[in-house]
């Protein structure tokens, strides 16, 4: 009867974690710890965008980055004064170690002066990004 009791436990805890997980996965929101950094020309390797710019980091085994890549390019597109950057993480460890990158793909939203305003771990929903363009205009 113990080891049905301790199972049932470990399969509700784990349940309530994935839950957890996947609803923090993609979302963009604001991280006290990017208060202040900023990247420009240099560091993303082409220019800022006019009123926003969405820096993406990728990795060449990552399934969610090729969908990633089309959303933030759609809304490079629909947004005027947008830029889309993707950034391949393994080629540029040393941005990815400064900016506290754990995962990919992971997105930073930057304000026409290349301050990071938003971030999202995971693949972000079209209309969040579209939101967070909007603040960080």
């Amino acid at each position: 009867m113990g080891g049905l009791v301790v199972c049932v436990t470990v399969l509700v805890l784990a349940s309530a974690f994935g839950v957890l997980h996947r609803w923090r996965s993609g979302r963009v929101r604001v991280r006290v710890r990017d208060g202040g950094k900023r990247l420009g020309a240099a560091e993303l390797g082409q220019g800022l965008g006019e009123r926003a710019t969405l820096v993406q980091f990728s990795s060449a085994f990552c399934a969610p980055c090729r969908a990633t890549r089309r959303v933030l390019a759609e809304v490079a597109a629909m947004v005027p004064g947008v830029a889309h950057v993707e950034i391949d993480a393994e080629q540029r460890l040393e941005l990815v170690r400064a900016l506290d990158i754990l995962k990919t793909p992971t997105v930073l939203v930057l304000d026409a002066d290349g301050r990071i305003v938003r971030r999202a771990t995971g693949q972000p929903r079209k209309a969040d990004v579209i939101a967070a363009l909007g603040e960080a205009v």
